[in-house]
């Protein structure tokens, strides 16, 4: 072997050496540290303040939508029959008043007098119906629902026989004055069942209580919502936030107010500035790492949220936010 040949063959020999040296070098430097969080935001159930059946959906999912907005329609056939008994009370009412300032005749005293006995036949009725009702609650054959609204139908028989009542002893013993007070009374307690009943019929237009974005239908059109059921989800994309669960062996005294950087994959790596708002006063065991005997110890998770410090489009929940993290390299290099 000449020389020539000898001196190509040693080079190759430093070149393999340097190669696995700057290989070594390079596979044993400590890995990238970051955390991974995710996006979230603010979310409220729509609800109904009456039960009625879904008449109109007037909110699509991924629709936007203003505070105020109506977002679904509820049908209101009872409470339509309920404004025109109020209605027809205020009526009553107000004919009463005008009797008490004119006086009663003959005619109407019995008149007063057959619709005071039909009245609380009326009552008596609804008496005998929710005791028997109640019996079979008390069985358990009947829902509360029934019960409760036959009590209130036994009610309103009370209130009608009541009502009946007193217009009779009107007419009977003359208008004084305190009958036409009670009268004008009358009058403006059958005007405000009127507006509350007219404040009902208005809550069947189920409204918005935020701007936001409808996430999903809870309740679909046709279908029967409860009171106070959710029939609809928003969520406020202007109020979003970042959670991040950390092992308490990489907090790295992190706190509140304290800004830092991190990318969101989905919208091409874009660069977000966040600052910590909430730190869990308790951690948990989400991830841990068990007892061991050579001296290990178990380690908690604290959640940990972030608000972005500018509004940032297309940042919706669900989203990973990618922050490097560098506050653990000591104890990760130890751990090595």
């Amino acid at each position: 072997m000449t020389f020539v040949a000898r001196l190509f063959s040693m080079l190759i020999v430093l070149c393999l050496i340097a190669g696995v040296a700057v290989s070594a070098w390079y596979f044993k430097q400590p890995l990238p540290q970051c955390i991974q969080g995710e996006v979230e935001a603010t979310k409220v159930n729509v609800s109904a303040k009456v039960p009625g059946r879904v008449e109109e959906m007037r909110a699509e999912e991924g629709q936007s939508v203003k505070k105020g907005d109506i977002v679904a329609v509820l049908d209101r056939p009872q409470l339509q029959a309920k404004r025109n008994q109020a209605q027809a009370a205020e009526t009553a009412a107000g004919a009463q008043r005008d009797k008490a300032e004119h006086g009663a005749r003959e005619e109407q005293i019995r008149m007063a007098h057959s619709q005071y006995l039909q009245a609380k036949a009326g009552a008596e009725l609804a008496q005998k119906s929710l005791e028997r009702v109640q019996r079979l609650f008390d069985d358990g054959v009947l829902p509360a629902q029934r019960r409760d609204e036959v009590q209130a139908q036994r009610d309103m028989a009370n209130k009608l026989e009541a009502a009946a009542k007193a217009q009779y002893d009107m007419a009977v013993n003359g208008a004084r004055e305190e009958d036409k007070v009670s009268a004008s009374a009358l009058v403006a307690q059958a005007a405000g069942a009127v507006e509350e009943v007219d404040s009902l019929i208005e809550e069947a237009n189920v409204r918005a209580p935020r701007d936001g974005e409808v996430v999903e239908h809870i309740v679909n059109l046709g279908e029967l919502a409860s009171a106070g059921m959710p029939i609809l989800t928003l969520v406020d994309l202007s109020d979003v936030w970042v959670t991040f669960n950390i092992r308490e062996d990489r907090l790295g005294g992190l706190k509140m107010g304290e800004k830092i950087q991190g990318t969101v994959p989905a919208l091409n790596n874009l660069s977000v500035e966040l600052v910590v708002t909430y730190i869990a006063a308790l951690g948990d065991f989400a991830t841990w790492r068990a007892t061991s005997a050579a001296g290990g110890f178990d380690l908690r998770s604290f959640e940990v949220r972030a608000k972005p410090t500018q509004p940032t489009d297309g940042l919706r929940p669900g989203m990973s936010v990618i922050v490097p993290w560098a506050r653990d390299a000591a104890a990760t290099q130890t751990a090595q």
